[in-house]
């Protein structure tokens, strides 16, 4: 209470002494009341004087403001909530103790099962370092019951270690390698897509295997376990259409079979891609293979395979075209496939075409060196008989040796640089082609020239071509082989040959050379018998790919890349066209689980970002 006298100000506090005393933060924070006599007085507001209204408004005044109907009586805010009290804070730590605690129970539940995973069940896996985004070990044990579950039967699904070591390695190749985990052997194109969805489903790489003739690793295992689809028992001639000079079959089935079977039949036609003994197929594709016929019949990318079936990594099925001999409805998809080495699907049904079965006749001619052979074939190709040539092969004097020390000949054949011919047509064009043949070879120096006698000879000369790599291991016991093979502009071949040789020669190798002159094409066969010794081969086929690039060149005549010749893809075909491929195998395959590690470069850094 305050009582003003005289202008001077008197407070008198009145306080009830028999009251309780005030809280303690009352007591420390309270401000004493302030004496209105002490605040200075409040200057006077100056008004600004109302302006005159302006005449317009005076003659047409402004309607008022209709009121807002979409707006409800305006409301109060709602009161504050009342403050938490000390039980409701203590709910809530409690709840988010649980919480951090759950996860961390969880996050060490995953790692103590990712440990146990990899130290018990894991086997040789235990101590190897996962791809990430592929499944685990466990997901591929998942995986093999599911394909038990599939496939009861006996012998479908094999995880026997003896025999599964068998698919991811060969003694054709000496790149590195590792098994799988499981070999399933489909019957049907439904079966391959059960086998899809499964690996899809858990993530588990897949490699098709055909006939094992592969030289560059194309049917290796993945080291992290993978499926491999071995397709020997869909090895059926599904359907021959004589009219139209075509053949439906499954992947599984060797072109010889084909071949037979067409002339047990009595059809005058025959299927004219020929690379190894034994090749199926499925591989034939895989690869893009071409052979001995190339000269004349080209390789698998021409228009041999007029359409095949292929389940994707998605595990659809379709089929590339129709039957027609010709189409120009959109892309040709039968050659996104043909040499994409069972990265992009799996193919289980291929339409082929067949030519016509002509006489032929087989000569040979004996030569100084290389340079006269293939200047030799050079005016064969361009004379009038040239499209009559189905075969112009060439063997070097070392090779030549082989066929005689391997024991596999009835005579032996002079030991020079050589050149193997098949004429192909009727009676008088052959002997047309003949004659002209004997005076082309003989113009650029051929020492020695004749033909086959009789068909059983021509059979048994052609054979001992084929069957190159086993006569050169045969005449060198002891030593293993390492293949390979590129191809150049046929004016470049000689130079090729030359160059290769005196390589060879200055590291102390021995090597045997075939090849298909007619389209540039030749094998170099290097023998080696020791660790040091296939160090000094490897580093010669490094040389050699390099060699055959810089002559515009390719790394690969018809062997494929694989895991052996991916390295080069990019210094071959710029990198511009590599990531143009990855692009279609990332579109088609995004999971990346369609034989891993082959014909890409670099796969290894794309696999970390999966």
């Amino acid at each position: 209470m305050s009582l003003r006298i005289g202008g001077a100000a008197l407070r008198v506090q009145c306080r009830q002494r028999h009251l309780l005393p005030q809280p303690f933060f009352r007591r420390a924070y309270a401000t004493e009341p302030e004496d209105p006599a002490s605040k200075p007085l409040p200057r006077p507001v100056k008004r600004q004087p109302r302006p005159l209204p302006r005449f317009e408004d005076v003659i047409h005044p402004k309607p008022p403001p209709l009121p807002d109907m979409t707006r409800g009586p305006k409301q109060k805010a709602p009161p504050p909530p009342p403050p938490k009290t000390y039980a409701e804070h203590l709910r809530e730590t409690f709840r988010l103790r649980v919480v951090l605690q759950a996860a961390v129970l969880a996050i060490a539940v995953v790692g103590v099962t990712n440990w146990v995973d990899g130290k018990f069940f894991g086997g040789s896996l235990g101590t190897q370092a996962v791809k990430p985004g592929y499944g685990s070990h466990r997901d591929i044990l998942v995986a093999i019951e599911k394909l038990r579950q599939a496939f009861p039967e006996e012998g479908r699904v094999v995880t026997d270690a003896a025999v599964v070591a068998q698919y991811g390695s060969s003694d054709n190749t000496y790149l590195p390698s590792s098994p799988h985990s499981v070999v399933v052997r489909p019957r049907s194109t439904e079966d391959v897509v059960t086998i899809v969805n499964i690996a899809r489903g858990y993530r588990i790489p897949l490699t098709p295997y055909s006939g094992a003739t592969s030289l560059e690793g194309h049917f290796a295992g993945y080291p992290t376990g993978s499926i491999c689809i071995d397709m020997s028992e869909m090895n059926k001639i599904i359907r021959i259409n004589v009219d139209d000079g075509d053949l439906v079959c499954q992947p599984g089935v060797q072109w010889e079979v084909i071949n037979e079977t067409l002339k047990e039949k009595g059809i005058p036609l025959f299927f004219p891609l020929d690379p190894g003994p034994g090749a199926t197929i499925g591989g034939m594709i895989g690869t893009g293979c071409s052979g001995t016929n190339a000269v004349r019949y080209g390789t698998a990318k021409g228009e041999w395979f007029l359409n095949i079936t292929v389940v994707l990594p998605s595990g659809e099925v379709i089929k590339t075209r129709q039957r027609a001999r010709k189409s120009s409805a959109g892309w040709d998809t039968t050659k996104l496939f043909i040499g994409a080495e069972g990265t992009l699907g799996v193919v289980t049904e291929a339409t082929l075409r067949l030519a016509p079965r002509l006489p032929t006749k087989v000569a040979m001619a004996q030569f100084p060196n290389v340079g006269k052979a293939v200047s030799a074939v050079q005016e064969i190709l361009q004379s009038p008989y040239g499209p009559l040539m189905q075969c112009l092969e060439l063997v070097d004097d070392h090779m030549m040796a082989a066929i005689n020390s391997a024991g596999l000949v009835d005579k032996p054949y002079p030991v020079s640089d050589t050149l193997f011919v098949k004429v192909q047509g009727d009676a008088g064009a052959i002997e047309l082609a003949s004659r002209t043949l004997k005076a082309i070879v003989k113009k650029h120096g051929s020492t020695q020239f004749e033909f086959a006698k009789t068909d059983d000879e021509a059979d048994t000369l052609w054979q001992n071509r084929k069957y190159a790599l086993m006569s050169t291991i045969g005449a060198h016991p002891g030593h293993r082989c390492w293949t390979t093979d590129v191809c150049v502009p046929v004016s470049q071949l000689p130079r090729l040959v030359h160059e290769t040789k005196v390589d060879l020669d200055r590291e102390g190798l021995t090597s045997t050379i075939v090849g298909h002159v007619g389209d540039g094409n030749f094998h170099a066969l290097l023998l080696f018998k020791n660790d040091e010794e296939l160090r000094k081969v490897e580093d010669a086929v490094h040389r050699l790919v390099h060699r055959a690039i810089r002559m515009d060149g390719t790394c690969t005549g018809e062997h494929g890349v694989g895991v052996g010749k991916k390295e080069y893809l990019t210094e071959e075909l710029g990198a511009g066209t590599v990531e143009l491929m990855r692009t279609v195998k990332r579109a088609i395959d995004p999971l990346n689980i369609m034989n891993p590690g082959k014909l890409y470069p670099d796969e290894d850094k794309e696999d970390a970002k999966h």
